[in-house]
């Protein structure tokens, strides 16, 4: 018997042995005829650094501008960028083959927020792959929002508070104050929370422009699913207008009153009317009636932040559709093209490239509206935020009765006409 038991698993382990022993062959045959990927694809194996330059000069020596309209500033500003972000963005080339140039690396970037072409139309054009785009261009937004971080700078003494008030012709305004939604696709693992009241997802952006079109301030990556009205009260810009940290100038009569009146921000029906945030009367107002008169001069000062929202998604059309990025990286993004907005507004050499003339409104003597520079197509991918009702402090409703008053009576002293 024991020999009978003996020989039977003898069996059995040798039937188990070449049964293993069978299988483990047939991986290794296997695996000697995969197909192996490739190091590089085919088309990317003429990527060389003279390929890339040539790419970019031949822009360069275009006499039609075609440099400015690839990148959406100057040559010379592209230069100045890159001789400050080049240190952080460089990369080691290694025994297999060259890193991607800093040169490269911002062209890159610079065209994706300029377009909004995807990752796969970007690898046609510059011989990158998709993976590789998909890390260089959040690498190169960091980089950017660290060397442009000064180029929105919010004032920090009344002094400066009172330098931007007087490019507005509303009395006592500081600045312009919206928000806007940025679509995003639905991030992963999360619940309604980014589900705005358009039935898409979103991150928020609340900014406050001077009268130079530039950003003093932004908010952004609130969930787009909060309470619109919550925006505002969420934003580090109210914190510091609660704490009194923002340094406003002190409350002072306006000119031929003897009325204290408060310094203030202008927004729209989206805000809560406070202390220092004016907003239209609701409802609609005849013609002549003080009312109509205050909405029109608020309406027209705060006109400006939808122009610079309008000059925002038509030279960064990266804007123009939902942005396929998780919540930080499009954060990071926006925050990018913010930056190069005032950094191009303010240069000499890129000013007329990014704002040719016609961007912006213009009025005639009387300060009628003549020209309407660009605003955003409500169908793009900027939302307005919505509109809810707020009860607001019955203080904040003298001082918008007060302005109104004096707007009214300044309107009469010159004859001037409201419609």
């Amino acid at each position: 018997m024991d020999v009978e038991v003996i020989t039977a698993a003898a069996i059995y382990l040798y039937t188990v042995y070449k049964y293993h022993r069978s299988v483990y062959r047939h991986k290794i045959i296997k695996k000697k005829w995969r197909k192996r990927r490739l190091w590089m694809q085919t088309i990317h194996q003429n990527r060389t650094r003279q390929f890339m330059d040539n790419l970019l000069n031949d822009l360069v020596s275009e006499p039609s501008g075609e440099f400015g309209n690839f990148v959406r500033m100057s040559s010379s500003d592209f230069e100045y960028i890159l001789q400050k972000i080049s240190p952080i963005i460089a990369k080691k080339d290694t025994h297999w083959r060259e890193a991607i140039p800093p040169k490269i690396r911002l062209a890159l970037t610079l065209r994706f927020l300029a377009t909004g072409d995807s990752y796969r139309s970007l690898h046609y054009q510059f011989k990158i792959s998709t993976a590789l785009i998909s890390r260089i261009i959040p690498e190169v937004c960091l980089a950017l929002n660290q060397v442009l971080e000064d180029m929105i700078k919010i004032p920090t003494s009344p002094e400066e508070w009172l330098a931007k008030a007087k490019g507005f012709s509303f009395p006592h305004c500081l600045g312009a104050i919206d928000g806007r939604h940025i679509t995003i696709l639905s991030p992963a693992c999360t619940g309604p929370e980014y589900f705005n009241y358009k039935g898409s997802f979103s991150i928020v952006l609340l900014a406050l422009v001077d009268s130079d079109y530039c950003f003093l301030s932004a908010d952004i990556g609130s969930q787009g699913g909060i309470s619109d009205g919550s925006v505002l009260k969420q934003s580090n810009l109210w914190k510091k207008i609660c704490d009194g940290t923002l340094n406003l100038p002190p409350s002072c009569p306006l000119p031929g009153s003897n009325t204290n009146m408060p310094y203030v921000f202008l927004g729209d029906g989206t805000l809560a009317l406070s202390t220092h945030i004016m907003k239209p009367f609701p409802g609609h107002h005849q013609s002549g009636t003080p009312e109509r008169m205050f909405n029109q001069q608020l309406s027209r000062s705060r006109a400006i932040i939808e122009n610079t929202f309008g000059i925002l998604s038509s030279v960064f059309r990266v804007f123009k559709s939902p942005i396929t990025l998780d919540v930080d990286k499009t954060s990071t993004i926006t925050h990018s093209c913010l930056l190069l907005h005032n950094f191009l507004r303010k240069s000499k050499t890129s000013r007329n490239i990014y704002t040719p003339p016609g961007s912006t409104d213009s009025y005639d003597r009387n300060g009628e509206l003549i020209q309407v520079g660009m605003r955003v197509n409500h169908e793009e991918n900027l939302l307005p935020l919505q509109s809810v009702p707020h009860r607001a402090p019955i203080n904040a409703k003298q001082i918008r009765i007060n302005f109104m008053n004096y707007i009214h009576q300044r309107s009469l002293c010159s004859g001037r006409a409201y419609r």
